[in-house]
């Protein structure tokens, strides 16, 4: 982590002065303890989470923010009484930005980045704990009447024992009239074959198109948020092996609610088992959450914001799951605290810093 730390302090130091050169910096750190409980099967087993997350970052903008670049490190520390367990992740990459709304941004960026946070059905908690950075490049047109971003990670690459992944996302939102607002996700993940040429080893295929409609009723009520989103999941799964694309689908509909410091989500899905290769695959070609591998599931969350400012998100969380094989109940504990050289030169405007929200890693 430390020659990772000199490289970036020693490209800042050196580089030569230019016109309209600024340093910029952030801390992203978190902890977090999740108890699950009531897993009955390999893909949703009983188990806890607990580890903190540090994530520092120091790079140039030139321009006013229209060039970045940015390199940093993610430490993962499991709670335990040494540093077993622990992984370091480099974080490395440029990002530009013009007055029009776009983005591109290239190298091993962080999944914040992204406009919003993937759904579950697209990605699980647990990837989410231990793949913060996407590896790869992103472009996004940020408008006031919403978004829309392609991205491509890059996950592993081939070797003599790991196989080749990738995944493509593209995902939008855009606002059409009055509360209405049209949009969705598709999503590719690929798995290919390692260079040891194993027997029985084949490339494999999982798709998922997502179109939706939501009503954002945010501003609206006494509520600081109301949106309530529905539309249908199509996936298309091979194993080339055999062959034969597997077609399940069904109908998703989410809700979600916040009041001061309590928010309540809702997730309902109905319709075909959604992932009939994730026992076969597991997590290295299917993204999702495996609760949606069934006819029916209902995930319910009850969250309350503690702590909530611009800086730091403190928060306790009741997760109910039920679908048809299990049933099962999370506890989770979460604190994310983030600064950066914007938000320091803030820090004396207390108003400011008390009238927005820290979004929510976990």
């Amino acid at each position: 982590m430390h020659n990772w730390l000199f490289a970036i302090l020693a490209l800042i130091i050196f580089i030569p002065p230019l016109a309209a050169q600024e340093v910029e910096w952030s801390v992203d750190a978190s902890a977090l303890i999740n108890n699950r409980e009531g897993g009955k099967d390999d893909g949703t087993p009983d188990q806890t989470f607990l580890f903190t997350r540090l994530a520092p970052e120091v790079g140039i903008s030139m321009n006013q923010g229209q060039h970045v670049f940015k390199g940093g490190v993610v430490w993962y520390q499991p709670m335990v009484d040494n540093l077993a367990g622990y992984k370091v992740l480099p974080t490395l990459y440029y990002r530009y930005h013009n007055t029009n709304g776009w983005y591109v941004t290239v190298g091993m960026m962080p999944r914040s980045l992204m406009v919003q946070r993937a759904p579950q059905y697209l990605w699980s908690d647990s990837l989410h704990y231990c793949q913060p950075n996407l590896r790869g490049i992103m472009t996004q047109l940020v408008k006031d009447a919403g978004y829309a971003e392609l991205a491509l990670d890059w996950r592993q690459m081939k070797s003599e024992r790991q196989r080749e992944a990738f995944t493509i996302m593209l995902n939008t939102d855009w606002h059409i009239a009055g509360p209405l607002k049209l949009g969705g996700h598709i999503q590719y993940s690929h798995l290919a074959m390692s260079a040891a040429g194993i027997e029985d080893e084949h490339v494999n295929d999982d798709l998922i198109i997502n179109p939706m409609a939501s009503m954002d009723f945010s501003h609206r009520t006494v509520l600081d948020s109301l949106r309530i989103s529905a539309g249908a999941i199509i996936a298309m799964q091979r194993d080339r092996g055999i062959d034969r694309w597997n077609r399940p689908a069904g109908f998703i509909a989410t809700a979600t609610a916040r009041w001061r410091w309590l928010q309540l989500d809702e997730t309902f899905y109905t319709g075909q088992q959604l992932m009939p290769l994730y026992s076969k695959f597991g997590s290295q070609l299917i993204q999702g959450d495996p609760y949606f591998n069934s006819k029916a599931y209902s995930r319910t969350d009850l969250t309350f914001h503690i702590v909530s400012n611009r800086y730091v998100d403190f928060t306790g969380s009741l997760m109910l799951h039920v679908n048809d094989k299990a049933t099962g109940f999370w506890q989770q504990v979460a604190c994310r605290f983030y600064i950066d050289s914007n938000l320091w030169k803030r820090r004396h405007d207390r108003d400011y810093l008390k009238s927005g929200h820290l979004p929510a890693l976990y």
